[in-house]
């Protein structure tokens, strides 16, 4: 990787998006490269819209404001893109990664995406609520970033899953966490 990768995350207060964020620089932290990773809080509240950023980068980051034109688009939350603007300051060849059931042809159409512009969904929800019993899709959506953009490898992103969450929950949340992210992996698809 030459360049400085940007990321921005839309989700909504209590879905993790904040957490993903974090695991994802972890992940490209242990394996060498330079990272950032921070929240965009509008009201802190669950349910609430929010943004999270990474920029990843084989060099010193200097830069210290919000992502304005992501490479990569990460919507952990569908229902966002009827209600704001989730394309702003996306480049020709933005990736969007979209946690929805529907086909990558009926997102790319609602994002009015470009042709140049790479979409790929996952049922990100329905994956947690099967391997951790809650609607929390971070752990899946890293999975399908990983696998959309090639930025850090499964084992090290498993490897961080395992170390983020082992802090704070029992063996099977963090096990059913780790199958999550696997999943997101497997099942995300690009339309």
């Amino acid at each position: 990787m030459e360049k400085t990768i940007e990321i921005r995350w839309h989700g909504r207060g209590g879905q993790g998006t904040v957490t993903a964020a974090k695991v994802l620089a972890d992940a490209c932290l242990s394996g060498g490269r330079h990272v950032q990773a921070f929240p965009e809080y509008g009201p802190e509240r669950a349910g609430a819209p929010l943004r999270a950023y990474n920029r990843i980068s084989d060099h010193v980051i200097r830069m210290y404001c919000p992502v304005l034109h992501p490479n990569v688009i990460c919507i952990a939350d569908a229902t966002l893109i009827d209600g704001i603007n989730v394309t702003e300051g996306a480049r020709e060849d933005s990736i969007f990664v979209v946690n929805t059931s529907k086909d990558p042809k009926e997102i790319r159409e609602k994002l009015n995406a470009k042709p140049t512009q790479k979409v790929f969904t996952v049922d990100a929800t329905k994956i947690a609520l099967e391997c951790i019993g809650r609607a929390l899709p971070n752990a899946s959506m890293l999975g399908a970033v990983s696998k959309a953009t090639g930025i850090v490898s499964m084992d090290v992103l498993l490897e961080n899953v395992k170390k983020s969450f082992g802090k704070k929950f029992s063996q099977k949340i963090i096990d059913g966490n780790l199958e999550a992210t696997k999943r997101g992996y497997e099942e995300v698809i690009e339309g």
